[in-house]
């Protein structure tokens, strides 16, 4: 776990592409994308079947680990709206089990402007808590603190002769984008025209690594 402030709030990125806010005992992720191998499959492009339950099961080891009072997913938790409909008991019991344990909220986004309330917990087009605004997609006339997901960014360099890919979270002053956290999601180079379109052009990489937190300017 590495702590560092944003806008005040003393926050935790994890390696594991999630952020935990302690004082709220919150954990918060996004970009899920479950069951986006089966929405593929429908299309004739066949992946293996098991994204849902690798992202769960990550998730369930997440919550073990730090506990928990809250969990928040900022949009594009499924594939599509017809996503929750897919996953496989499993994944079913799984989630279910997850949304019985915490608070949860799910945070609408693109890819599923509809939650079903087959698997629990509420659901939200964005959210303020304490101070923080919760949405999906970073909106660059917002003048709040705000905490978003959405763009996937990831931080990418050429090491020893090797490109080396890390997801990375992206901060600019009043702006942070959380990596995806789903198992089957590619990404964004941090410094996407797009993400700095939606956080401005001064913003930085963070990328957790054990335990330190490795930060880099991103420009255009």
């Amino acid at each position: 776990m590495v702590r560092f402030s944003f806008c005040g709030h003393d926050l935790v990125a994890l390696a594991q592409g999630a952020l935990y806010w302690p004082a709220r005992r919150a954990l918060i992720v996004a970009d899920l994308h479950l069951e986006k191998a089966s929405w593929f499959a429908r299309g004739g492009q066949m992946l293996p079947p098991y994204d849902s339950l690798a992202t769960l099961a990550d998730l369930g080891a997440l919550a073990a680990a730090t506990d928990p009072a809250e969990i928040w997913c900022l949009g594009d938790s499924f594939h599509d709206v017809g996503g929750c409909e897919r996953l496989p008991p499993q994944a079913c019991e799984s989630l279910a089990d997850l949304t019985a344990r915490h608070r949860w909220v799910w945070i609408t986004g693109n890819h599923d402007p509809v939650v079903s309330e087959l698997v629990g917990g509420e659901t939200m087009v964005e959210a303020e808590v304490d101070g923080l605004v919760l949405r999906h997609e970073a909106d660059p006339t917002e003048t709040r603190p705000e905490l978003s997901g959405h763009f996937h960014p990831k931080f990418r360099v050429h090491r020893r002769g090797r490109l080396v890919s890390r997801r990375c979270f992206v901060m600019a002053e009043t702006k942070l984008i959380l990596p995806a956290f789903g198992s089957l999601t590619g990404g964004l180079e941090a410094h996407h025209p797009e993400i700095l379109r939606a956080v401005g052009s001064r913003a930085e990489a963070l990328v957790p690594v054990r335990d330190r937190l490795l930060r880099f300017p991103v420009a255009a």
